[in-house]
């Protein structure tokens, strides 16, 4: 098995101490997602105005855009108590019912990945988050009794990288619901300029501008990326990180100009070298490069796609033409013609001449 990419790898406690350490702890010092960060201003300053607590919160969007921090901010801008867990952890009706008693009034209830909560807890969910209520069955069988626990109000806050997954009744249950969006440059620029003085580094315009570049559009990915830099101009001794210092660094990990890592660019090589350009089925793309076939679909197919340069097709991915390119490979002529059939007429032979045309013509 190859080994996880710097993109795709997980924390060790001290990195996820020090992502702790660089979130920001208010709306005001939270980059980006201007339209979110507007409406949830809003919804928090009314719920103060009214001294109420705030309205259930739900957020969705990829990982590492901000979904947990906002989380946090809920709570520090309404002055209450923050509770974290998850929609893992949550298997059974007795393990929400536990948390849900034990809430003091006013705290924010936070549950990351909040689609994969079991059904008999969202069902339990769908009445504490209405009527603040839930109801305790004990005994089984014709003995069982439904004990009414009341609970004191509370605002959920929700996070979830696949909404689409969420019930209908309990995705109407939110008061408010914030999508976040990728990033770009410039604001990833801000997030790296708010980090590097945290972190008293010195870094310049132009060193700012190549990390961004290379961060998916995503905060946490920028931010892991300035703390290998800052390793890197610590090793060498330079004192000031420039474009030329970023981008060495940045190399020597395997993070490109497009800020594809090892794996997104194996993925590519294999499509180009092994399967001349696809289509090929997802699980014969994940043997030819080592990896586990959810690897390869859930970490490097989404950035590729949103990028260009890979196409899910009917009959499995293939290479778009841009990708030939970024990967230094000359195109063949009739890459763009099998493209477009692949995409938009599975099953017709695009022709040898590289010009498409619709089947009959």
């Amino acid at each position: 098995m190859a080994e996880p990419s710097l993109v795709a790898a997980g924390e060790e406690p001290e990195e996820r101490a020090i992502e702790a350490a660089l979130r920001p702890k208010n709306l005001d010092d939270f980059v980006g997602q201007h339209r979110v960060r507007k409406q949830l201003s809003l919804v928090l300053q009314a719920s103060r105005m009214r001294g109420r607590t705030a309205d259930h919160v739900l957020f969705s969007g990829p990982p590492g855009l901000g979904k947990t921090t906002l989380a946090m901010i809920v709570a520090a801008e309404m002055n209450a108590p923050l509770r974290l867990s998850s929609g893992p952890a949550i298997q059974h009706a007795g393990d929400l019912a536990a948390i849900l008693s034990s809430l003091s009034e006013g705290e924010v209830l936070f549950l990351d990945e909040i689609h994969r909560m079991s059904r008999p807890a969202e069902e339990m969910l769908y009445m504490a988050m209405e009527d603040f209520r839930v109801d305790i069955v004990v005994g089984k069988g014709a003995g069982a009794t439904a004990i009414p626990l009341e609970l004191p109000p509370f605002t959920l806050v929700g996070a979830t990288t696949r909404a689409g997954l969420l019930p209908g009744p309990l995705r109407d249950r939110f008061g408010f619901t914030g999508h976040l969006e990728f990033y770009s440059v410039p604001e990833l620029e801000l997030v790296l300029r708010r980090s590097a003085g945290l972190l008293d580094l010195k870094v310049n315009s132009a060193g700012f501008a190549e990390i961004a570049g290379r961060s998916r559009g995503t905060p946490r990915i920028a931010n892991r990326l300035l703390r290998r830099v800052r390793d890197w101009a610590l090793v060498h001794g330079i004192e000031q990180i420039d474009a030329r210092a970023a981008s060495a660094a940045l190399d020597m990990y395997e993070v490109d100009k497009k800020g594809l890592d090892r794996l997104d660019r194996a993925v590519l090589d294999a499509l180009i070298t092994k399967f001349g350009g696809g289509p090929v089925g997802l699980s014969t793309l994940a043997i030819a490069v080592g990896e586990e076939t959810e690897t390869v679909e859930t970490v490097a197919e989404p950035f590729l796609v949103r990028e260009g340069l890979l196409g899910r097709t009917p009959r499995g991915r293939i290479a778009l033409a841009p990708a030939w390119t970024h990967m230094g490979y000359a195109i063949p002529s009739n890459v763009f013609a099998q493209e477009q059939l692949d995409l938009f007429e599975p099953g017709v032979e695009a022709p040898a001449t590289g010009e498409w045309a619709p089947e009959g013509q």
